[in-house]
C-alpha cells in the first residue's frame, strides 16, 4: 500500500525488509507458527482452530485491493490441543474458535514471512485483563513448545499512539520508552520485573495509551526461557522509534 501524502513513498520500507527476512534470519523452518495478535482480546485465552481459517479484515477506509489480500494458510488445531493440555497444567483455562478470521496483526505480516503460506499457523488470543504478569506467565508455559520446532512470535508494535503517530507529536517519548524496552528485554534476571512495570517506564504510557500491541511481547518474552533479548528490527516511522526483538 503506498503511503498517504505528505508521508514519504518509502515509509514502511525498512520494515517490509525486516519482516521478509525473518524466514532467512531464523535460519530454519519451523514446524508450525503460534502468534499471538494484539488485535484480538477475549475472556480467556482463545485458540483459533479452523483448518483453513479466512481473513477478518478489522480496518476501514483503506484502498479497495486491501479487501481483496488472501493468505490461504493452513491451521493448526492439533498445537491448539497440545497448548490447551499445557496451559490446563499450568493453570490457566482457554478456549476455541473455528470460525474468527486472522485479523491483520497475522495475514499482514506473514504475507512478507511466508508468502507462500507454507507453514501452518495457530493464532492465540490475549487475555482480556492484559495484565503483563499474566502474559510472562502464559508465556512461561507455551516454552516447551519452542524445542518442538514451533515459532512463537508476539504481532503487535512496540510503539502505538494513533494519535500521535503521524502528528509530530511524541517523537521524544517513543525514542525514550524504545530505548528503556531494548534494555528490558535484553536482560533475562530483570526482565519479568521490568516489563511488568512498563507503564512507569520513560515514555511507556505515551508511546501505549492502551497496551494491547505491548502485550503480545510479553507471550513471547515468557517463553524466552532464559535467553537474551536481541534487537534486530529498529526503524523510525514518521519520528516514531519502531524496534522489534529476537529470542533465541
Amino acid at each position: 500500500m503506498e503511503p498517504l501524502p505528505p508521508q514519504p513513498a518509502n515509509l514502511w520500507d525498512g520494515m517490509a525488509a525486516y519482516l521478509k527476512g525473518i524466514d532467512a534470519a531464523i535460519g530454519r523452518r519451523p514446524k508450525a507458527v503460534l502468534v499471538i495478535s494484539g488485535h484480538w482480546e477475549a475472556p480467556q485465552v482463545t485458540f483459533n482452530v479452523a483448518e483453513r481459517p479466512g481473513l477478518l479484515y478489522d480496518y476501514y477506509g483503506f484502498p479497495e485491493h486491501t479487501y481483496q489480500l488472501k493468505y490461504p494458510v493452513h491451521g493448526a488445531p492439533r498445537l491448539a490441543a497440545r497448548i490447551e493440555e499445557m496451559l490446563a497444567a499450568a493453570g490457566f483455562k482457554s478456549a476455541v474458535d473455528g470460525k474468527r478470521g486472522l485479523d491483520h496483526g497475522v495475514f499482514v505480516p506473514f504475507l512478507l514471512i511466508y508468502p507462500n503460506a507454507d507453514v501452518p499457523l495457530l493464532q492465540m488470543s490475549l487475555q482480556g485483563s492484559l495484565d503483563p504478569a499474566l502474559h510472562l506467565a502464559i508465556g512461561r508455559a507455551l516454552a516447551p513448545l519452542r524445542r518442538e520446532e514451533v515459532l512463537i512470535v508476539g504481532s503487535g508494535m512496540s510503539y502505538h499512539n494513533l494519535a500521535a503517530m503521524f502528528s509530530g507529536r511524541g517523537n521524544a517519548e517513543s525514542e525514550a520508552f524504545d530505548a528503556w524496552l531494548g534494555e528490558a528485554v535484553a536482560e533475562p534476571a530483570s526482565r519479568d520485573q521490568k516489563l511488568i512495570a512498563w507503564h512507569a517506564a520513560p515514555g511507556g504510557a505515551a508511546s501505549h495509551p492502551h497496551e494491547e500491541h505491548l502485550l503480545p511481547l510479553m507471550v513471547a518474552a515468557g517463553a524466552a526461557d532464559g535467553d537474551r533479548g536481541v534487537r534486530t528490527y529498529n526503524g523510525v516511522i514518521s519520528g516514531k522509534k519502531i524496534s522489534g526483538f529476537q529470542f533465541g
